[in-house]
């Protein structure tokens, strides 16, 4: 009974907690962390009450979505980028294309790209994190389902360099041209600000594709 009285007293001394952390999780499809609930004044006894009454809706450990939210086809995705804190986080290299569906590659795990920077970030299962001295900047970034990934031209450009398959950069480059998501002179520009392999592969697909 005191337990009881307990979370009804917690839930009542947070009564805008629940606006608030819905105003955070509104930003990314619906999903929210412990941490943010934490933050937005929700206990994890708290949380776990929601959950029971069926307000949340537990994915996985520390990852938790408003039930009115539809689930997403990206929670491995969201919970990655989640999981390292969102500061300067960006999904990258072939997680990007694969969200932008500029390409057929299936990546092996999810991509990362935080600043070079940060310092002990944690060890994720089925997570790739590039660190890059590269600022990601703002015209670098679009924003799917409420998670922020690198452009078309930054995925391409970084994962020629990390090694995708050149028909897959190819795919990718002709898609986002035909999309009106690149322009050549961006590609090329981009590219020979790398190294010369990813020059030359880059202005190969290029010469494929329709002046």
């Amino acid at each position: 009974m005191g337990d009881v009285f307990s979370i009804e007293a917690s839930s009542r001394d947070t009564t805008n907690g629940r606006p608030r952390l819905f105003d955070v999780a509104s930003g990314q499809g619906g999903y929210f962390t412990t941490e943010q609930a934490r933050e937005c004044g929700i206990s994890r006894a708290l949380l776990a009450h929601h959950v029971k009454g069926g307000r949340f809706m537990r994915v996985r450990r520390g990852l938790y979505r408003f039930r009115e939210y539809p689930p997403s086809p990206r929670e491995e995705v969201l919970a990655a980028w989640l999981a390292l804190g969102r500061d300067g986080v960006v999904v990258s290299h072939e997680s990007a294309l694969e969200i932008l569906d500029l390409s057929d590659v299936i990546p092996n795990a999810v991509h990362l790209t935080v600043p070079r920077s940060r310092r002990n970030l944690p060890s994720l299962p089925g997570v790739k994190i590039h660190t890059s001295s590269r600022p990601v900047l703002v015209g670098d970034i679009t924003v799917r389902d409420g998670i922020p990934i690198t452009s078309a031209t930054r995925s391409i450009i970084d994962s020629a360099e990390a090694g995708t398959a050149p028909e897959q950069i190819e795919m990718a480059v002709a898609q986002a041209i035909g999309r009106g998501q690149a322009t050549k002179d961006q590609l090329r520009v981009r590219a020979r600000e790398r190294s010369r392999r990813i020059a030359a592969l880059v202005s190969h697909a290029l010469d494929k594709e329709p002046t």
